[in-house]
Formats: C-alpha cells, structure tokens, sequence
C-alpha cells in the first residue's frame, strides 16, 4: 500500500511541477484559435503522433495561426485525474479509447456541443456528450502462410484448434477487449448476443490452448513474435498487422469473426484553452482531414459519408483492414458501455487468469 502511495505521489509532483513551471500560453480573445494560442496535444507518440500533425494539425495551423505542443503519456489518465482533482490541467486535447470517453465524460473530459457534429453519420451509441468517433480500427485473427499451406485457418475456432493447426498464438496481453469476444464465438456464442460478456466462460475457451498462447507485453513484442516465427497466429490490431507484414511478416487474415473498435479526440476538464481546442476537435472531424489520417495511419473513419474505398491504403494496410471490400465475414462493435461500466473487473479476472 505504501508503494502506491508513493506512486500516485509522484504522478502528482511531476504533473504539478510541471504546471507550476509555465502555464499554457494565453488563448487569443474570445478564446478562438489563433497565432497566440499554442494547444498541447496529448497523443499515444511514436508514428501515431507524426500522422496527426501531417493530417490534422498542420493544416489546423494553416487555416488559424494556432500552434501544437505534443505530449506523450503512457498514464495519461492517472495522470489527468491528479490534474482536474488539483485544478492545474495543462493540457487541451487528448486522444482517447472509446470506453474511456464514455467512461469519464463529465468528470476528466469537457462536454462538447453535439449539434456541430454529423452525428447522424455515425453508429448509436459511440458518442457521448463529451465526444464523437473519429477512426476505427479491429481486432483481427491472422495465421503465418509459410506454417500453415493446403488446410489453412478458416474460422475463429481455428484460432483454438491446436491439433489441426499447431503452434503458438501470440496477442497483447495487456487487455481482454476482442480477445474475450473471440472466444466466446469460437465456443458458440452468436456475435449478436455476446453481451452481457460471460467471462468465465471465456478465459475457460482460452484455457484449452493457454499453454500454447504467448501473452506478450506490447504490440512490439507482438510484433516480434510474428516475424521471428516464434509465434504462428495472432488475434492483434489490423493496423499492427500491417507494419507486421512491411516488417517482413507472412501473414494472412482470416475473416469470420473480427470485432472493432474506436478512439475519439477529447477535451480535458479545465482546459486552458478549452474553446480553441474545440475547434480542433471540429477540425479532425471533416471528412478529408479524416481521410488523409487513415491512408497515413491505416485506421478508418467511422463516419459513413467517407467510403473506405476511397482511401489511400497501402497495401498492407488494406489487405488487413476489415472495413475495405466485401467478404468479410462478420465484424461486431465492442460496447462501448458494457466495456466503461465492466471494464475494471474484467481486467482482474484477466489478469488473474493469465498468472494463475
């Protein structure tokens, strides 16, 4: 107990030391974007973070003089709950998972005013009054072409059928989320009716083959796995998929049952510049900014007045990407409610079951 006290004492050092030593630069009047207005951006860092300057900031800078400072979190909500419970937010726009959005609306993220939004274009219940869907992204099931020739996977439940197709499976092992719903399917759940999630249920489809499951600690390691043939399958991002194979990765998807997701831009509580940062979510939002982020990044916008087909790919982000093309098999939303209102005791089972 001491040592996470220890822990939540330094978050909330760093984050009010880093406050206490400059504040956000003063917004322009009336709080719309401008050359004086500088908006920190809080993104996931590496490409993802290059692919939102070139297709959203950039040209948000191009149209209003406003400037970007990027920050980079791998706790970034801890670390904005120390800010809004202290008052010293210091950043403006953060990218965010879809179950946190819903979770957290109202408490660590601003409302937004829905009515300057499509969202008739976007399917019922992926907004909140904090946010609206920008890109989406599956979890896919994949299989290494140079193991598996002739009988090759075909369905989810193949994922699970070590005696035809042997060899270990690899996926993140940071987090259930298209991982449980896959199971669930491969032992005879329809996609329809999967939730309310039966866990146990689950992680007892997963035990037939736990042996043969590599539960890396990233998407990296996942990565890895894959191209040094230590693993033969995998249930990962499709977008992972595609820097996979660019890596000399020989994969095929299998399209059965794939499940999918979304991220949202969002506003923190007490944002220094809450209303220009507004305009930039409105910004990332129009349909050729969106466009131009997915070719960069190979996710897809969720809106539905932007055909997918029209998009840039290359062609491993295509080749893995569910929402491209026809035949492909059944691809259901993660709920984003039952995931922000279950979420904690699903990660402890799970987490429980992978050391148990």
């Amino acid at each position: 107990m001491r040592t996470k006290h220890l822990l939540v004492a330094a978050v909330a050092s760093t984050v009010l030391a880093t406050a206490a030593c400059g504040s956000a630069p003063a917004a322009d009047p009336a709080g719309t974007a401008g050359p004086a207005t500088t908006i920190t951006w809080q993104t996931t860092g590496g490409d993802a973070t290059e692919y939102e300057k070139k297709a959203f900031q950039e040209p948000f800078t191009a149209r209003t003089g406003a400037k970007f400072d990027n920050v980079t979190s791998l706790n970034y909500i801890s670390q904005l709950l120390t800010m809004v419970e202290a008052q010293k937010t210091i950043w403006d726009v953060v990218h965010t998972g879809s179950y946190l959005a819903k979770q957290y609306c109202g408490r660590l993220f601003e409302s937004i005013d829905l009515s300057k939004y499509k969202t008739d274009l976007v399917p019922p219940g992926t907004t909140t009054d904090c946010s609206v869907p920008a890109v989406k992204y599956a979890t896919v099931m994949a299989y290494d072409t140079t193991v598996y020739k002739g009988t090759v996977p075909t369905s989810i439940k193949d994922f699970f059928d070590t005696r035809t197709f042997p060899g270990k499976r690899v996926f993140f092992g940071g987090t259930p989320r298209g991982i449980v719903e896959a199971a669930l399917v491969a032992d005879g759940v329809a996609p329809d009716r999967l939730y309310p999630l039966d866990v146990t249920r689950a992680l007892a489809k997963l035990s037939t083959i736990k042996q043969d499951i590599i539960f890396a600690p990233s998407f990296t390691a996942v990565q890895q796995s894959l191209v040094n043939k230590q693993a033969t399958m995998t249930l990962t991002l499709n977008g992972r998929l595609g820097i996979i194979q660019d890596s000399g990765g020989t994969l095929a998807p299998v399209w059965d049952f794939t499940s999918w997701d979304f991220d949202s831009f969002v506003v923190p509580k007490g944002s220094p510049n809450a209303a220009a940062a507004k305009q930039a979510l409105e910004f990332t939002q129009e349909p050729e900014n969106l466009k131009k982020y997915a070719a960069l990044s190979g996710l897809t916008p969720v809106r539905s007045d932007v055909d997918p087909n029209t998009i840039e790919f290359s062609t491993n982000g295509k080749l893995f990407n569910p929402f491209v093309g026809q035949g492909k098999g059944t691809v259901s939303l993660l709920d984003p409610t039952y995931w922000a209102q279950n979420s904690t005791d699903i990660t402890q089972k799970w987490t429980a079951w992978q050391v148990g």
